[in-house]
């Protein structure tokens, strides 16, 4: 997620690029509100008189900082991320409030490796879980989610923990209908949610809280709802629930084909990642890898 170039003995001259193009940083300033047409002349004006790039010209006057300029590059560039304080997501989100961070360039790393051992090989679904409860398994999927959007890559993020979901709360959505009332047959896809910031990214949150969720998700309904969405996604990621609340991530993990599983830092005891990895192999799903997590 060029333009060509082009010698001759022509005389005519290059036009001038109009820093108001469709694209441009002047433009887009402009439609994200971070300037106004007053504005827009002050800069023009000192953009001419000193020959300065127009963001630099508005950062002269004081109109915009640093962090507008990386916002709009982001967007001319087609890769969205939100500025701090100006989303309506958890912090937790590092990949969108903290793109350039050291923890989003890692998630950047597991992205690269996941899409060639993974969904290179033409598998769409893929499940996330851990040993146990809280070790970090709803944070890391979320921003797994999102650098696949910011990729380009049609996302769908499942939240399959029909115990104790998060990710309606880390997106702001309201937790309403989803996977489990589509999977019980009181809803359908339009439960999904686009996330307005993210063009590429949608939520499917849990849905209300089932007093049968095991059996939920080992009705075929489930595989079935999962392999209609792959076929309308390019990236399927399901939120599972941890390996010590009960059987239902073993039924994901087939469903899903492949699974990653998340340790935590000083948490998480190596013998039961053992044990969980042979779980699921017994069962027929592949164990794609395991990442380590210090949230």
């Amino acid at each position: 997620m060029n333009s060509p170039i082009s010698s001759g003995t022509s005389s005519e001259k290059v036009p001038a690029v109009n820093p108001f193009s469709e694209f441009s940083i002047g433009s887009l300033l402009l439609r994200m509100g971070k300037i106004n047409s007053e504005d827009a002349e002050r800069i023009m004006r000192l953009h001419k008189e000193k020959g300065m790039r127009f963001g630099e010209a508005a950062q002269s006057l004081g109109l915009i900082n640093e962090a507008d300029i990386q916002q709009v590059l982001a967007r001319q560039f087609d890769y969205p991320y939100l500025v701090q304080d100006q989303g309506p997501y958890t912090p937790e989100l590092v990949t969108a409030y903290q793109p350039f961070s050291a923890k989003a360039e890692v998630m950047r790393a597991i992205r690269s490796q996941l899409m060639l051992h993974w969904f290179s090989t033409g598998r769409k679904a893929l499940a996330v879980s851990s040993v146990n409860s809280g070790e970090g398994v709803s944070n890391f999927i979320a921003n797994l989610a999102v650098v696949f959007a910011q990729l380009g890559e049609n996302t769908l993020l499942i939240d399959a923990n029909l115990r104790t979901p998060r990710q309606h709360s880390i997106f702001a959505l309201n937790e309403q209908r989803g996977l489990s009332d589509m999977l019980a047959g009181r809803a359908d896809a339009d439960v999904i949610s686009r996330i307005d910031s993210f063009d590429n990214l949608s939520v499917l949150t849990a849905g209300t809280l089932p007093p049968n969720p095991q059996e939920l998700i080992c009705r075929p309904v489930f595989r079935d709802t999962v392999n209609q969405l792959s076929s309308r996604y390019d990236v399927v990621l399901i939120d599972a629930p941890a390996f010590a609340v009960g059987a239902d991530v073993q039924a994901i993990s087939v469903v899903a084909g492949g699974t990653v599983v998340v340790v935590r830092k000083n948490v998480t005891r190596l013998a039961d990642v053992q044990e969980s990895v042979e779980l699921l192999r017994k069962n027929g799903s592949q164990v794609v890898g395991s990442t380590l997590v210090e949230f």
